[in-house]
């Protein structure tokens, strides 16, 4: 069985006459990343709050690293990395400083805290700017900075909330590569976003979570395949087009081919796997390809379909 970092179970919340959440549950293995996407007030935010151990639930169960989380658990804390929305550095301290100071917070000795500092300046791609004040950096030095101090410690859990909002494409793709480094060494990320894009690129899995629900959650195919999308394929050619496209129909998981002015359209289950048959066989039926275009569904439709809004609203 794969080493399963959290897991929570009908985790339930309310402010008042307000459900903000209602029995949402999910669960993170070591090196994988779960997106968690949902519209503003959603309840994202509130669920995140409980998994980290910072709000207390109505309802549920939630285990980080084996250990049962509240908002007093010690030990379930310990194994977490939380990288929260607002930046959480003091400005007057330098990048090392901020990481000196925290690495003491940990609870590291003064040798270990140096090292450390040292190891993560470099993930995070500001060893050369360390003892320049961070008041200083840019917008997304800050940010690789308040990731930074969530690796210190080395957790199990690293929690992203909005990790890129409002930082330059430079320091975007630095983070997004830092993630995509972390979960490949093993470490479980819980990542929410508004860019639908990271989503498609970054995450294994993804939940959506609309009005306080979780309402589907799967890898990015499983998600299209809950509302019916299917990959779409271009192909411009030359040659015996309808006699192509016919042999092409006969394909399993060809759902439609047809000639068109310049070339074969066509829909598909799985366009990836498919591609090498289908030129294959286009080739046995005469025809020249000179062109392949493939349109996959993406999670925005999906989104779209699902909540009736899009990711922003």
């Amino acid at each position: 069985m794969a080493d399963r970092v959290l897991v929570g179970a009908g985790l339930r919340r309310s402010f008042g006459d307000l459900v903000a959440v209602d029995d949402v549950g999910f669960h993170i293995d070591a090196g994988e990343t779960y997106g968690l996407l949902g519209p503003n007030g959603a309840g994202k935010t509130t669920t995140i709050s409980m998994i980290v151990g910072l709000l207390e639930r109505d309802g549920g169960d939630i285990t980080v690293a084996g250990q049962p989380m509240t908002t007093r658990s010690v030990r379930a804390k310990a194994a977490i990395g939380y990288v929260p929305q607002d930046l959480a550095i003091y400005p007057d301290l330098s990048g090392r400083e901020n990481l000196l100071f925290f690495a003491r917070l940990y609870g590291m000795s003064g040798s270990r805290a140096k090292a450390r500092t040292a190891e993560v300046l470099e993930v995070i791609g500001l060893a050369d700017r360390g003892g320049d004040l961070s008041k200083k950096y840019s917008g997304g030095m800050k940010r690789r900075l308040n990731i930074g101090i969530a690796l210190l410690h080395q957790p199990r859990l690293l929690v992203l909330d909005e990790p890129t909002v409002g930082v330059d494409p430079q320091s975007r793709n630095a983070i997004l590569d830092n993630v995509r480094s972390l979960s490949g060494k093993g470490m479980a990320v819980l990542y929410t976003t508004h860019y639908m894009e990271e989503a498609e690129h970054l995450c294994d899995r993804v939940g959506i979570i609309d009005h306080g629900k979780l309402i589907a959650e799967g890898t990015r195919r499983e998600l299209v395949g809950l509302v019916g999308e299917r990959d779409r394929v271009s192909l411009g050619a030359t040659g015996d087009l309808a006699a192509t496209a016919q042999a092409l129909a006969a394909l399993p998981g060809v759902h439609e081919a047809g000639a068109t002015e310049d070339g074969i359209a066509l829909v598909v289950d799985d366009a990836r796997g498919l591609l090498p048959e289908i030129l294959a066989q286009a080739s046995d039926a005469g025809a020249t390809i000179k062109t392949v275009e493939v349109t996959e569904p993406d999670l925005e439709a999906v989104f779209l379909h699902l909540t009736g809004r899009a990711l922003r609203d």
